[in-house]
């Protein structure tokens, strides 16, 4: 009998070897920093998907450009201040050496995307003038990594909302035998909701594994049959607009895949994310997914290739659902 993949040992993006993953909060503004760091300058790309995205070095990533790498993927709170978090990485990193040397005695140049979401209508103190907490929240989020991390309301999100109830970030890995593991972080404020709509189970309960996020199970006889809940406490909250609300975030895998590779495997990954909230990428939404590959694990050539990435691409897919979910369940347990 095929055995079936499962959770690494801790059951978080950092069972992919060589990432680390660090929070940095500020619980007066209520918004927060999640910073993904990299061991080593690994391939990646990334895709949006959703109609309101905050971006940084997403074309620096892109198949056709020089690049195609990363040193660290920035996930923010804060729409637009946000985006300064990878700023503080940046600067963070090239003091220590950690960058592209194009010049000897030049500072070193680091490669870090990032996506942020829109935490700016929580009740936290956002009066911060001429002096946004971005920057600092990023280098200490830096300072913070490590291979364990904590979930729910932590870092990017810790200001987040999923719908009308609590967002917050996430984590999943699957070990798909030898030295090959997927893995993804996810920072879930979407416009839509994560559960179903008795209020009894995650959209992703199909993917659950040993009770990740509640073991909750929806009433059969509750069906899918509206694809847009009318709501209208939604617009009254302001999150139904460009930009208002997303989820954005990050998977990984050790194999070697190309930059162009990483595209696909973030494609793939965004089916998780519509599995596990509906609806998802609306134009209100920013979803931005950014794939990474270690090199660590070969998965060979031709056509045998293309299959070991498309199995690579679908369990992506399934750990962003159930990242999803587990960050939305942390958050609620409080």
């Amino acid at each position: 009998m095929r055995q079936l993949p499962r959770p690494g040992p801790r059951n978080l993006i950092t069972d992919v070897a060589g990432l680390m993953v660090g929070h940095a909060d500020d619980s007066a503004a209520g918004t927060g920093v999640t910073t993904l760091v990299c061991e080593g300058f690994y391939n990646a790309s990334v895709d949006v998907r959703g109609g309101g995205p905050g971006v940084r070095e997403t074309e620096t990533l892109a198949a056709e450009n020089l690049v195609g790498r990363a040193h660290a993927v920035v996930l923010s709170g804060g729409s637009v201040f946000g985006l300064a978090a990878a700023d503080g990485v940046v600067a963070a990193l090239s003091a220590r050496g950690v960058g592209l040397h194009l010049k000897p005695g030049s500072p070193a140049i680091p490669i870090v995307p990032a996506a942020v979401l829109h935490d700016l209508a929580n009740p936290g103190d956002k009066a911060w003038g001429l002096d946004p907490p971005y920057r600092r929240l990023g280098m200490a989020s830096l300072d913070a990594a490590g291979p364990q991390f904590a979930l729910g309301s932590a870092g990017a999100g810790l200001g987040a909302m999923a719908g009308l109830i609590k967002g917050g970030v996430g984590s999943a890995s699957l070990d798909m035998g030898g030295g090959l593991v997927a893995g993804a972080l996810i920072v879930a404020n979407p416009v839509g909701s994560v559960m179903t709509p008795d209020g009894r189970a995650f959209w992703a309960w199909p993917f659950e594994i040993d009770g990740e996020f509640g073991g909750g199970r929806p009433d059969p006889a509750v069906g899918a049959i509206d694809p847009v809940p009318d709501d209208g406490r939604l617009a009254s909250l302001g999150r139904l607009q460009p930009g208002a609300a997303t989820t954005i975030g990050v998977v990984a895998t050790t194999a070697d895949l190309t930059t162009a590779e990483c595209k696909r495997l973030a494609m793939m990954a965004h089916d998780g994310l519509a599995r596990a909230v509906r609806p998802a990428h609306m134009p209100f939404d920013g979803d931005t997914l950014f794939a990474i590959a270690t090199g660590a694990c070969s998965i060979g050539h031709g056509d045998d290739r293309a299959v070991r990435l498309a199995a690579i691409g679908s369990a992506a897919a399934d750990c962003t659902a159930r990242a999803i979910a587990r960050g939305v369940h942390e958050a609620l347990k409080g």
